[in-house]
C-alpha cells in the first residue's frame, strides 16, 4: 500500500502528466465532432411517429372542396384588389369580410422602435366560438399580408378567408379558432401574441378587444401565388422559432402524415428542394437545421409563438406541380381537425431534436454528447493550466552540477537551495527545496483583465443595436478594422508585462468560463453552443511566444514560491516573505520559428474573430438576397422586436473569449 500511495505522489508531481491535456482536449473535440457525423446514420437517427394517440392524423374525411373553390377564386381576387389601397383601407375590407362571415373581429395597432427606424402596422383577426368549447382553448389560423421574402401573401390570405367561412358552418369544434392576418410575418405576430398573453407594452402595442383561452397550437400559410392562382410541388414545412426553440415533435410529424400520407403532396424542409434520403442529404439538412437554430431569429410567422409554449409551423408552397389550393384547404382542414381532438396541451413527443428528412430525426439524448464534448475540452486545459500555474519553475541548472565550463557566478545563480529529507528506516535524499514547495497564485490581474474584457463586449452589444439600420453595415466594417489590432496593442501598453503565471491563470479563467457558458446552453440551444464551441476551439491551443523572463532562480523562489515542511525532513528556517511577482521581462531575441509560430497564431485568431467569420459566412451563405447588411438588420430587430439572445452569446461569451486569446499572443510572455 506504501508503495501504491508513493507511485501515486509521484505521478501528481511528475511534469510529462501536464502535456496530456492538449491532447486529451484535442481528442474530445474530434470525438464530438466525429459523434455528429455519425448522426445521419441509421444506427443513430430514427423515423418520426406520433406520440400522442388523440391527434389521429388522416383517420377524418375532409369536406373542403367543391363550391369552395369558387369563394376562395372571390376572395382571392378580392385580395388583389384590396392589395392596391392604403393600410387603412385595406384593414376596413378585411373587416368587413370577416364580419360578413359571422365572426366577432378585432383589430390591433402596433409601433416598434427599431436602432432609430419605426416598424409598425396593424393586424386584423376574427374570433370562431367553437360550438362544443368553453371558451379555454384556442387555434389560431395564420396568413400574413406579406411573407418573409416580401411578397403579397395573395392565396394565403384567401385561403384563410375561405377557411373561416367554411369552418363557421361547422358545429363539431371543441376549441375556438382565431384568424390572424398580420401585416407582416415578424413584427405583426410578436405584438399579437405578446398583447395577447398581457406580456405586451402598451406605449408600443395596444392591447386585443377579443380573446379567448390557452391556445394550443398555430398554422400559417404561405401561399403568395398571384390573381391566377399556381399549382405547387411541395409543402415546404417550417419550423424554427426564436433562440432556437422549436415546437412539439407532434405537430410537425401530424402536419407531414396528413399532407403526404392522406393529400399525397409531398413535404420538405430547411429549403432541401432534392432529398433522396442517403447519407449527404441527410447531413445536409440536418447541418441548415442546426445553422437556423444556431441564428435563433424569426423564420416565419409561427416563430413568435413558440417562446410561449404555443407549438407552431408554417406551411409554405414550393415548386411546380399539380397541387392546388384545395390540396393545401384540406390539408389545413386535416391538421385543424387533429388538433381539435386533443384534451391537453402536446407533451408527449420531443421538445428538442434535429430533422434529417420529413421522417426522420434525432432525439436530444442522441446528438447532446457532441456538444457537451466539445465544452468539455475547455474545461480539461482550464484545469491543465490551474495545475500548471501552482507548480515551482522548472531548474536552469542540474542538481550537484558541477560543470567546470560553467563561469562561477553562473553557477551560483542555477545551484537552488537543496534541504535533507529523511524517509523511513534510515533512507536519506537531498533534494532541490523547490520541489517541495507551493507558488503563490497572484489573481488581482488576470481576473480584473477578464472582467474588463467582458465588459468590453457590451460596446458592440451596445452599438450595433442603436446604430440605425441603414449605417450598421459602415459601423460594423469600421468596429472589425478597429478590434483586430486592439488586444495586440493593449497586451504591449499595459504599464507592466504580464508574467507567465498571470498569463496562463488569464487563460485558465478565460476557458472555464467559456467551457461554463457552453455547457449551460448547449441544454437551450444545442447548435448555438456547438458552433462557437467549434469556432472557439482553438483558443485552448494558443501559447503566447516572444518573450523569456530573465529573473533569477533565487528571485522567483523567493517571490512566488512558499515552501512546505516534508514530514521526515530535518528543521528548516522560516520561509521567506512572499512578495509580488517580478515583471522584469526583457523581449529575448526571436527566432525564426518563434516568429512564425507567433504570425501563424495572429492569422488564425484574425479568421476567427467574431466580426470576420460574421462577414465571411453572410458572404459565402447560400440563400438569395442574404447579405451583410440584412443579417445586421435581422439581428437587431430581432433582439428590439423577439427578445434574440444570440447577440448576447456573441458579443458577451465568443467575442471576450477571442479578445483574450488574442492579448495573449499580443503579451508573448510564456517560457
Amino acid at each position: 500500500m506504501a508503495a501504491i500511495s508513493t507511485a501515486i505522489l509521484a505521478l501528481r508531481r511528475d511534469r510529462r502528466i501536464l502535456k496530456l491535456p492538449p491532447y486529451l482536449s484535442a481528442l474530445l473535440i474530434i470525438i464530438g465532432v466525429t459523434w455528429l457525423l455519425l448522426l445521419p446514420l441509421n444506427a443513430y437517427s430514427r423515423n418520426t411517429y406520433v406520440s400522442e394517440n388523440a391527434l389521429l392524423p388522416g383517420q377524418v374525411h375532409t369536406y373542403f372542396g367543391g363550391s369552395e373553390h369558387n369563394i376562395f377564386r372571390a376572395y382571392r381576387q378580392e385580395v388583389s384588389a384590396i392589395s392596391e389601397k392604403t393600410p387603412e383601407e385595406r384593414k376596413e375590407s378585411l373587416v368587413d369580410i370577416l364580419s360578413s362571415a359571422g365572426l366577432k373581429v378585432g383589430t390591433q395597432k402596433f409601433k416598434y422602435g427599431v436602432s432609430g427606424n419605426e416598424v409598425e402596422g396593424e393586424n386584423v383577426y376574427a374570433l370562431l366560438q367553437g360550438p362544443r368549447a368553453d371558451a379555454t382553448e384556442a387555434i389560431v389560423l395564420i396568413a400574413a399580408w406579406k411573407n418573409m421574402n416580401g411578397e403579397i401573401n395573395y392565396s394565403g390570405v384567401a385561403l384563410v378567408l375561405t377557411l373561416a367561412r367554411y369552418f363557421k358552418r361547422w358545429s363539431l369544434w371543441s376549441k375556438d379558432i382565431i384568424f390572424l392576418i398580420s401585416s407582416d410575418s415578424t413584427a405583426g405576430p410578436q405584438a399579437w401574441v405578446d398583447a395577447y398573453h398581457d406580456a405586451h407594452d402598451p406605449r408600443y402595442v395596444a392591447s386585443l378587444p377579443i380573446k379567448s383561452g390557452a391556445l394550443q397550437g398555430a398554422v400559417a400559410i404561405d401561399y403568395p401565388a398571384g390573381t391566377w392562382g399556381h399549382r405547387f410541388d411541395k409543402l415546404h414545412v417550417v419550423y424554427d422559432g426564436i433562440n432556437g426553440q422549436l415546437p412539439n415533435l407532434d405537430l410537425f410529424n401530424t402536419a407531414v402524415s396528413i399532407a403526404s400520407g392522406q393529400m399525397g403532396i409531398g413535404c420538405t424542409l430547411q429549403r432541401m428542394w432534392e432529398h433522396n434520403d442517403q447519407y449527404l442529404p441527410r447531413l445536409q439538412t440536418m447541418l441548415r437545421g442546426m445553422l437556423n437554430q444556431g441564428l435563433g431569429h424569426a423564420t416565419g410567422p409561427h416563430s413568435s409563438f413558440i417562446p410561449y409554449h404555443v407549438d407552431a409551423i408554417t406551411l409554405q408552397t414550393v415548386g411546380d406541380g399539380w397541387h392546388d389550393e384545395m390540396s393545401l384547404g384540406r390539408t389545413v382542414e386535416g391538421l385543424f381537425r387533429s388538433l381539435n381532438n386533443l384534451l391537453e396541451h402536446l407533451h408527449q413527443s420531443f421538445f428538442f431534436y434535429l430533422l434529417m428528412q420529413a421522417n426522420r430525426f434525432v432525439s436530444i439524448g442522441t446528438y447532446l454528447p457532441s456538444a457537451m464534448l466539445v465544452a468539455g475540452s475547455f474545461t480539461v486545459m482550464c484545469i491543465a493550466l490551474w495545475v500548471q500555474s501552482g507548480r515551482p519553475e522548472d531548474l536552469k541548472g542540474k542538481v550537484g552540477s558541477t560543470d567546470e565550463k560553467s563561469p562561477a557566478g553562473e553557477k551560483e545563480a542555477n545551484t537552488p537551495k537543496m534541504v535533507l529529507i529523511k524517509g523511513p528506516g534510515s533512507s536519506k535524499a537531498i533534494v532541490p527545496i523547490t520541489m517541495l514547495g507551493v507558488v503563490e497564485r497572484h489573481l488581482f490581474l488576470p481576473f480584473a483583465l477578464l472582467t474588463s474584457f467582458h465588459f468590453l463586449g457590451l460596446v458592440p452589444f451596445y452599438l450595433f443595436n442603436h446604430t440605425p439600420i441603414p449605417s450598421l453595415t459602415t459601423a460594423f466594417i469600421a468596429f472589425t478594422i478597429v478590434t483586430l489590432p486592439l488586444p495586440y496593442i493593449l497586451a504591449n501598453i499595459l504599464p507592466r508585462k504580464l508574467t507567465k503565471q498571470e498569463l496562463m491563470l488569464l487563460q485558465c479563467f478565460t476557458l472555464l468560463l467559456l467551457g461554463l457558458f457552453l455547457s449551460a446552453l448547449a441544454t437551450l440551444n444545442f447548435s448555438l453552443s456547438l458552433l462557437i464551441g467549434l469556432l472557439s476551439a482553438p483558443f485552448s491551443f494558443i501559447r503566447p511566444l516572444g518573450t523569456t523572463d530573465t529573473s533569477s532562480p533565487q528571485q522567483k523562489q523567493s517571490s512566488s514560491t512558499t515552501p512546505i515542511p516534508p514530514k521526515f525532513s530535518k528543521p528548516m528556517q522560516p520561509p521567506p516573505t512572499s512578495n509580488p511577482p517580478t515583471s522584469s521581462t526583457i523581449p529575448s531575441k526571436t527566432n525564426p520559428r518563434t516568429l512564425i509560430l507567433h504570425i501563424l497564431q495572429a492569422l488564425l485568431l484574425t479568421a476567427l474573430s467574431p466580426p470576420v467569420v460574421i462577414i465571411a459566412a453572410s458572404s459565402l451563405w447560400n440563400v438569395p438576397g442574404v447579405s451583410l447588411s440584412q443579417v445586421l438588420a435581422m439581428a437587431t430587430t430581432g433582439w428590439w422586436i423577439h427578445g434574440l439572445w444570440t447577440g448576447v452569446v456573441v458579443w458577451l461569451v465568443w467575442w471576450p473569449a477571442w479578445f483574450t486569446a488574442s492579448f495573449l499572443v499580443g503579451a508573448g510572455a510564456w517560457f
